[in-house]
């Protein structure tokens, strides 16, 4: 079973960059997006999904061309949940949950609080709402896998230049604690897992030549519940998928 976490966006942008073709190399069993920036009846494409075959679930947020989720899969879900019940969240498209019969998936797109205090506020305001959320949900759900984009470089390892990056946000001392508090609560980041190496990263800005550089940050990830680290098989970064300035990131589970 191999699952896939892309945050696109922009799926317009990314299948102008022939992403058509790269998915169906990739050829995941499913596939987690994020800031999608588009609904179902924007896209064009939907037939040649469909025709690799995918069922997709699009949860897209109400602001037109921001944020939004989406999933893909070529094993049709129990159930498929919009949305967390929180509307301010739920407004911008962020979560999105498919029900399998062996685990959960879901795609989430943590918000980022780069543009300033307000932002970064709600940012930690979902943290806590997604930790209460998430909680529940693995009650019900003890399978779970969370992929996506959080937003946060756990450690510094996790990151091109931790001294400089101090103070932005995504590596805040706040947030890193967050995220060492959530994995610890019960999932195992899947990457890390299998490849403690450094210099490896899944979001690269657009200035300075910071990919061909590789300059980047790791905020791109795959996690799942402790019952199902037995299942972990292969984990991998897709950096050479170019449709983005975040790239693919691969688990594979036995």
């Amino acid at each position: 079973m191999k699952i896939i976490t892309y945050n696109v966006n922009g799926i317009r942008a990314a299948m102008r960059k022939d992403w058509i073709s790269w998915l169906k190399e990739a050829n995941p069993d499913i596939l987690c997006l994020q800031e999608i920036k588009a609904s179902p009846d924007q896209l064009i494409d939907l037939l040649l999904i469909e025709a690799l075959g995918y069922e997709h679930y699009w949860f897209p947020a109400e602001k037109k061309g921001y944020s939004g989720t989406a999933i893909l899969t070529k094993h049709s879900p129990r159930h498929v949940e919009y949305g967390c019940d929180i509307d301010v969240y739920d407004r911008e498209g962020r979560i999105i949950r498919a029900d399998f019969d062996e685990f959960s998936v879901i795609s989430a797109y943590f918000p980022s609080g780069s543009s300033g205090d307000i932002r970064q506020d709600f940012k930690y305001q979902f943290l806590d709402d997604f930790r209460r959320y998430s909680d529940k949900l693995l009650t019900e759900f003890p399978n779970l896998i969370i992929s996506g984009d959080y937003n946060i470089c756990h450690r510094a390892i996790d990151i091109h230049n931790p001294k400089s990056n101090a103070n932005s946000s995504g590596f805040l001392p706040e947030e890193r604690a967050w995220m060492e508090e959530f994995i610890n609560s019960g999932y195992i980041d899947t990457f890390r897992h299998l490849h403690p190496e450094p210099h490896q990263y899944t979001w690269w800005s657009y200035r300075a030549n910071a990919r061909a550089k590789n300059l980047g940050w790791r905020i791109d990830y795959n996690l799942a519940s402790k019952p199902l680290e037995s299942r972990v098989k292969q984990a991998a970064i897709l950096a050479d998928a170019l449709h983005s300035d975040h790239c693919p990131v691969v688990l594979e589970l036995a």
